[in-house]
């Protein structure tokens, strides 16, 4: 299988190698999302010794490195001559070959029990690497899916603080290359697609091309046995360090199910019992995890609190609907459950992560376009000074202090009529009269406005926003996609 959007990463890898010396590369990414793919595949032909660490005790992970490092080199060595990490990584830097060397030592958080240990790990190899620098090419890569315990390794302070040469951090899929692993035709359900699946590209590689998404869903994401639903519902018991998993699983259900602050979230997991600061702190750890995210609104005070949401679509639609028909899947066809219960409702989850669709567009074309370059991207919702119910989709201050606004549409099945634009911009008026200070910039004919929508624009809409503003942006489904694999 070709890679795929991996290039930058691969090319900073690879590059490690003409600097002619000792290098040292971090690289880190939640699991699932191609870190040993890439690792495997990107230095051909090269001499690589790849170990990976298992969740067992400091010894036993030295005595397999050491068996391992001897299969490897055909050399004699034995494990009880290396009793401590920094004799091991002597030997790793001592090796002896003609041709440049990658030693990647993947999983390195299950080198040491506890975080602190794995401190300790650190400062030792920080010893031996100032000490013994080889000549040649040598590259050591140290890898994992403990993104906060990895990236803790070049925090200020730590013993390896500024000793990379390289930091690689993997991240999911973003909807146009998790089409490059799942071309629906319709690009309809090539949405579908990525906000069932999400960009994880094991969960990518297991869709059948030949069958439609919704039995792709059903087979994988909804069937008790389904590959997909199984690594979601181990996903957090595999993750190091974390206890009282159920308590984490809850919080993840009392979001995907429509909770998205601190207190319903608590209320809704079942955790009354547990202190406020004890749940935001699970809540926190998800968030390092890359399970969940939060969101403010635009312009909103400092001390503001946060809307918690799933992250990964797959996530999202597992505890949107698994859950809720869990006993009807264990005694139907999921198929006919999916059609019957789930179809009804899925574009209006759909929806929501169209949104965020439009954001990876925009972010996709922005530095290869002439579209204005943002600051950061956002929507508002909230109320009005009459207490009246509000909500823009895109909400966007840009670097040159104009703000982007706009919206997005999906579930309609005709291009969207006129009144969209008008109710948007009564919307920005209401809120710059509530004293929504962003409002005020966005209102200015200089600032441009931006429309997502799945079916396209009516005529009337076209002349109504296009008299309102000199710079607007209008994309629907072939825009997004075609555009999108232009700029692959």
């Amino acid at each position: 299988m070709p890679m795929i959007n991996r290039a930058q990463e691969r090319a900073t890898l690879e590059a490690l190698f003409q600097k002619g010396t000792h290098q040292l590369a971090l690289l880190y990414g939640r699991r699932r999302v191609g870190k040993t793919y890439l690792l495997n595949h990107v230095w051909p032909g090269k001499q690589v010794f790849y170990f990976t660490a298992a969740e067992t005790t400091e010894a036993q992970n030295r005595d397999a490195l050491v068996r391992d490092l001897a299969d490897w080199t055909g050399e004699p060595l034995r494990a009880e001559d290396y009793p401590s990490w920094r004799a091991v990584f002597r030997l790793l830097l001592d090796l002896k070959a003609p041709e440049p060397i990658v030693v990647v030592l993947d999983e390195f958080q299950h080198l040491g029990a506890e975080v602190a240990d794995l401190g300790s790990i650190a400062s030792e190899l920080n010893a031996v690497w100032e000490q013994r620098r080889p000549s040649r090419s040598f590259v050591l890569v140290l890898s994992g899916s403990a993104i906060k315990a990895l990236e803790a390794l070049n925090a200020g302070g730590a013993p390896l603080y500024g000793r990379f040469n390289a930091i690689v951090d993997i991240k999911p899929f973003d909807y146009g290359h998790s089409n490059e692993m799942a071309p629906f035709r319709a690009l309809r359900d090539r949405v579908r697609c990525y906000s069932a699946f999400g960009g994880t590209p094991l969960y990518l590689s297991m869709i059948d091309r030949r069958e439609s998404i919704e039995q792709n869903i059903a087979r994988l994401l909804l069937a008790p046995r389904g590959a997909v639903r199984g690594l979601i519902e181990t996903a957090l018991v595999q993750e190091r360090g974390l206890r009282d998993v159920a308590k984490y699983q809850a919080i993840l259900r009392a979001i995907g199910t429509g909770s998205t602050e601190l207190s319903t979230i608590r209320t809704r997991a079942g955790l009354t019992g547990d202190a406020d600061t004890a749940v935001r702190r699970m809540v926190e750890r998800l968030i390092d995890l890359g399970y969940v995210r939060a969101d403010r609104n635009i312009g909103a005070h400092g001390t503001a609190a946060f809307r918690f949401r799933i992250d990964d679509p797959a996530f999202a639609f597992y505890y949107e609907y698994v859950p809720r028909y869990e006993t009807a899947l264990i005694r139907n066809d999921p198929l006919m459950i999916w059609t019957r219960y789930i179809a009804p409702t899925f574009d209006g989850y759909v929806g929501h992560v169209f949104e965020r669709i439009a954001e990876q567009a925009y972010r996709r074309l922005q530095s290869r376009t002439t579209l204005p370059m943002i600051d950061h991207w956002g929507r508002w919702e909230g109320v009005d000074r009459d207490r009246s119910s509000l909500e823009v989709d895109i909400v966007a201050p840009l670097v040159d202090g104009r703000v982007l606004s706009g919206g997005v549409k999906w579930n309609s099945v005709t291009p969207i009529a006129a009144k969209w634009h008008y109710q948007h911009m009564d919307q920005l008026r209401r809120l710059a009269a509530s004293g929504v200070k962003w409002a005020h910039e966005a209102l200015k004919p200089t600032s441009p406005l931006l429309w997502v929508a799945a079916s396209g624009f009516s005529a009337e809409f076209r002349r109504a926003i296009e008299s309102e503003r000199e710079e607007v942006h209008l994309w629907d489904l072939a825009a997004l996609y075609q555009r999108a694999s232009r700029i692959l």
